[in-house]
């Protein structure tokens, strides 16, 4: 059983219990040559950020002293009163719960260095010397200072205590698993090979770089751009503070530019210019770095290709100090995550899913010859999906839609409301249309197996309901060899993952399936994008509208004959929770216990955050954590125990997103017979139960 992580742990609602640390970066106001101001300034930012349960706060290169003294930093007077500084930093961070990286010169070895120091409860952990001093253009920093490569000594005595010093060392927390800190200066991470690349290979996860950098037009852009490609090729949290206010402007301005990145992702970013201090923060994913770089083999291809640098790195370890009590998350989780909801991207983004599935079914065509294919379809989401994606493969290749052989399969389940549409589709479509009713097979085979239903009696089981799946495939194959075509699939990535498809001859075979990596909430948002874009005719147009508007069923029990009878969603729950927890637990292999979490930040209130424009008003719903603990409880029992064997064997289909695909050819593979009994423990034990609204 698994053992409840709640002792001596914050609570289920800190991010901080779910691998989450919150940093700041701070843009103080400081002022030339006055360190006794500059540390008032990072004293005040510094408490600042304590009260927003930080654990790290990042300052600006050079930031007690100022950044632009020029030969000012030949006066011992300031170089004094710096290190002074730094004293009182260290005094006053006794009573500060969080990390300070601030910067400052420093003498050694003869030389002055411009450094980078971590001052934390009281000690000055370490202090790391700028690799790369600038001497291009405006910068001119070798006049004043030393490279790292020029110090000797690997230690300091400063403020009474023995300081580690060098480029390469790692701050590591004991009590925050995966908070590795590494610290560099300005132009280090301009360089083609940065300290903190290395640093990532020696394991480091947070790289905070203190910066000066003056602005000019469009150096926003190259920051930007510099912290989304570092975050990501180092599979890293990237913190980027810039000197703003206060600056000597003789020759150069400054913006206070502050940035944080994750893994190619930007957290968050501070107002350029701003007329007063400040700081942003943003909480970094842990477990998400960890999970990646463990899954990214070439990552440690490429420590191992670096192995005799990444030996001279040190280690240093420290008690953060994990802040207690509840602490919410503060980061955008996306309630759709299979789903484009960037405005700005969006018809990039769905023209690419389609593309995607399109050329998948191109290249299938052409490699078999054949120029037929055969779909059943139901007038649900799926098959229409299905559909769509053949009319845009035979447009491109020049095959008549004629050739696109569409089949309605009426059963004993069957709505009149979803007959109309699959007839409706077909014929806006321009494909070939036809109609088998499978219910006088379905009635023989019923009765071939002695079922109590073929006497008449309303047992509705699983063999009911296969039958009808069966007998539609079984068709649909003896089709294909009639016409000399290929059956497409229909079912879908969320169907796969719940093992929510009828096994061999049912609906989870086909010849070739362009949805098997498309979620059911991917399928619907892009027929909506499809109806708000008005891509086809008014009448295909409305078609689709009516499809996506269904409810969802598989249509295997009778009912009023009007509306389909059976929903799905009462039976596996919610798609568009259980494609969330889909993608947090194949994708990240996180615990059940923070998908949870992170469910709950994301529906646990309807008017927070933002919603993709294609869900409508009516369907943007909220649960409650004891719902979600619910169906994740369902999502992980059928995952992982009872439908593995199913996707073992499906058929060939092209992957289309980071996080779609469950084929054991591409990005999943594991065992039939494995038991789900891990996850449901650590669920168990670690999220609270409470009672379902």
């Amino acid at each position: 059983m698994a053992k409840s992580r709640t002792a001596a742990q914050p609570p289920f609602e800190s991010i901080y219990r779910h691998g989450f640390a919150r940093v700041a970066v701070a843009t103080p106001r400081v002022e030339v040559a006055s360190p006794v101001a500059n540390l008032a300034q990072t004293l005040d930012l510094a408490r600042q950020a304590a009260r927003q349960h930080a654990v790290l706060a990042v300052f600006p290169e050079l930031g007690l002293s100022a950044y632009s003294n020029e030969d000012l930093f030949q006066q011992d007077a300031l170089l004094d009163a710096s290190l002074d500084a730094l004293g009182r930093l260290v005094e006053a961070s006794r009573d500060l719960p969080l990390a300070l990286a601030v910067g400052l010169p420093l003498r050694a070895d003869d030389r002055l260095f411009n450094c980078a120091a971590l001052v934390h409860r009281g000690r000055l952990l370490g202090a790391v010397p700028k690799s790369y001093l600038p001497n291009y253009r405006e910068f001119y920093e070798r006049r004043q200072f030393a490279p790292a490569a020029q110090a000797v000594s690997t230690s300091l005595r400063l403020l009474g205590q023995d300081v580690p010093f060098g480029p390469r060392l790692l701050f590591a927390a004991r009590d925050l698993p995966g908070f590795v800190l590494h610290l560099e200066v300005c132009e280090d991470l301009w360089v083609p090979l940065a300290p903190s690349t290395l640093a990532a290979l020696a394991g480091a996860t947070v790289l905070a770089n203190l910066s000066a950098s003056d602005v000019t037009v469009g150096k926003a852009d190259y920051r930007r751009l510099l912290g989304a490609s570092h975050s990501a090729k180092c599979i890293a949290g990237c913190l980027y503070s810039a000197a703003g206010p206060g600056e000597s402007t003789t020759d150069l301005a400054w913006d206070g530019h502050a940035l944080v990145y994750e893994n190619g992702e930007r957290l968050a970013e501070s107002i350029r210019f701003p007329q007063q201090p400040g700081f942003v923060t943003a909480d970094l994913d842990l477990d998400r770095l960890r999970q990646e770089r463990a899954r990214m083999t070439s990552f440690g291809d490429n420590a191992q290709a670096h192995a005799g640098e990444l030996r001279e790195f040190r280690r240093v370890e420290f008690d953060l100090g994990v802040p207690a009590g509840r602490v919410p998350l503060r980061r955008r989780v996306e309630r759709f995550p299979y789903v484009p909801s960037d405005p700005s991207r969006l018809d990039e983004r769905c023209a690419e899913v389609y593309d995607i599935q399109v050329e998948g079914l191109m290249k299938r065509l052409q490699a078999t010859g054949l120029q037929k294919v055969i779909i059943g379809i139901s007038g649900g989401l799926d098959s229409t999906q299905a559909a769509l994606v053949a009319v845009r493969a035979f447009d491109r290749l020049g095959l008549p839609r004629r050739n696109i052989l569409g089949y309605t399969l009426p059963g004993f389940g069957t709505s009149q409301h979803t007959f109309d549409s699959a007839h409706a589709l077909m014929k806006a479509l321009r494909i070939s249309a036809d109609e088998i009713d499978i219910r006088a097979a379905a009635q023989l085979m019923l009765e071939r197996i002695k079922h109590p239903a073929a006497k008449g009696r309303r047992v509705y089981d699983v063999t009911y309901e296969n039958v009808q799946a069966g007998e539609r495939t079984s068709h649909l194959f003896r089709l294909a060899n009639l016409h000399g075509g290929l059956v497409l699939g229909t079912g879908d990535l969320s169907e796969l993952a719940l093992g929510f498809t009828t096994y061999g001859v049912g609906d989870h075979m086909s010849h070739y399936n362009v949805n098997a990596s498309v979620p059911k909430t991917l399928i619907q948002h892009l027929i909506r994008w499809l109806v708000h874009s008005a891509q086809f005719d008014d009448r295909t147009t409305a078609v689709l509208d009516r499809i996506v508007n269904t409810r969802i069923s598989p249509e295997l029990v009778p009912g009023s004959g009007e509306e389909p009878e059976q929903h799905s969603e009462s039976v596996v729950g919610p798609y568009e929770l259980q494609d969330f927890n889909l993608y947090y637990l194949s994708r990240y292999g996180y615990r059940p216990s923070k998908v949870a979490f992170l469910a709950h930040a994301a529906w646990g209130d309807r008017g927070e955050g933002s919603w993709p424009a294609t869900v409508p008003e009516s369907e943007r719903r909220e649960y409650d954590l004891a719902t979600i603990r619910h169906w994740l409880e369902v999502f992980v029992r059928r995952f992982f125990q009872g439908s593995q064997f199913k996707r073992s064997a499906m058929p060939n289909g092209p992957k289309v997103g980071s996080g779609g695909s469950l084929s054991p050819r591409s990005d999943w593979r594991a065992p039939s017979d494995s038991p789900a009994t891990v996850w449901l423990d650590e669920l168990r034990a670690n999220v609270p139960k409470g009672r379902r609204r």
